[in-house]
């Protein structure tokens, strides 16, 4: 008797514990910071770097191999990827979760298992984005624990690491109308995320690169027609094989100027003045824009990034 109550009373602790655990888990995975708290972790700015970092970028298409590439031109830094055909971060993330187009998408030289690459702790900044539909990942795929999961895998390989949440758009036909979705979606999504992922243990400050905010500022000066050789919001978007428009994939254009929103993040440095005539990941010359243009496009990402206190960018 004295045994089976001693085994009883041992499971019921066992089992205590292991509903403790649930609950602090279930507790910490429901936290958010609030904004003021969320404001309050991005007052202090960051040092601008020393010199050229070393960077490594995860996502989809939306990062694709070319804005790497020119932003590793601008910067003179190496750089390596993981992508997937519009993956979401608990894709790359979880182990039995495929990703799609895997095999395709890392068919270059700059491709590192994402893992592997992480675990490391040889990365200065790491650059995580999430797909979209944003509201969908958030709903299914989780994206504040997994962003959490990210970052404290790259914070304990690395403590002085710095952690980049890239914004990226919506397709330019969204029926609730594409600059409002980007105007609604920084405070209503995406510092969602961060906020959810920073109150996680482990996972430090995470700033964000506001690529989507931007080219919606981009959009309203080529439409008011300042800058030259541009008139409408497609010229940064590409088109498919069959020669319709693609609703949101950039072109060279685009993808010159998201680097540039990269660069002014993560150097602290307006990038007016930078080269303009870039090359692709494959090695073949870029469409560029024209030096005016290239002029406001970097007046353009210097004003959005060092407007944005999450950032990291002293005003």
């Amino acid at each position: 008797m004295d045994r089976r109550m001693l085994l009883a009373g041992a499971a019921a602790l066992a089992a205590l514990g292991g509903g403790l655990l649930w609950w602090r888990r279930r507790a910490e995975l429901s936290a958010f910071l609030s904004a003021e708290e969320f404001s309050a972790r991005h007052a202090e700015p960051l040092p601008p770097p020393a010199g050229p970092m070393t960077v490594y970028h995860l996502g989809h298409s939306l990062v694709g191999r070319d804005m790497p590439a020119m932003l590793a031109q601008l910067a003179g830094h190496t750089h390596h990827s993981q992508l997937g055909w519009g993956a979401s971060l608990k894709q790359h993330w979880e182990p039995d979760e495929p990703v799609p187009g895997f095999d395709t998408e890392n068919a270059h030289p700059a491709h590192r298992p994402a893992r592997e690459a992480i675990a490391s702790g040889g990365y200065d900044a790491v650059i995580l984005t999430e797909m979209v539909e944003i509201r969908d990942a958030i709903r299914y795929h989780d994206s504040g624990r997994c962003l959490a999961e990210w970052a404290r895998a790259a914070r304990a390989a690395n403590p002085d690491v710095r952690i980049y949440l890239y914004e990226t758009w919506h397709r330019l036909d969204d029926p609730a109308g594409w600059t409002d979705r980007i105007r609604d979606d920084l405070p209503g999504q995406w510092e969602a995320i961060m906020r959810k992922a920073m109150a996680q243990e482990g996972t430090g400050t995470i700033h964000l690169i506001p690529a989507g905010t931007a080219m919606a500022a981009l959009v309203a000066r080529i439409e008011a027609g300042e800058v030259p050789g541009l008139a409408r919001r497609e010229d940064l978007f590409g088109k498919n094989p069959d020669g319709t428009q693609d609703m949101i994939h950039p072109n060279d254009l685009g993808a010159y100027f998201v680097a540039l929103v990269h660069y002014a993040t993560l150097y602290h440095r307006s990038p007016e003045g930078m080269p303009h005539a870039l090359i692709r990941a494959d090695g073949r010359p870029a469409d560029a824009p024209s030096p005016e243009a290239a002029r406001i496009m970097a007046q353009v990402a210097w004003q959005t990034v060092s407007g944005y206190a999450a950032t990291g960018v002293a005003p």
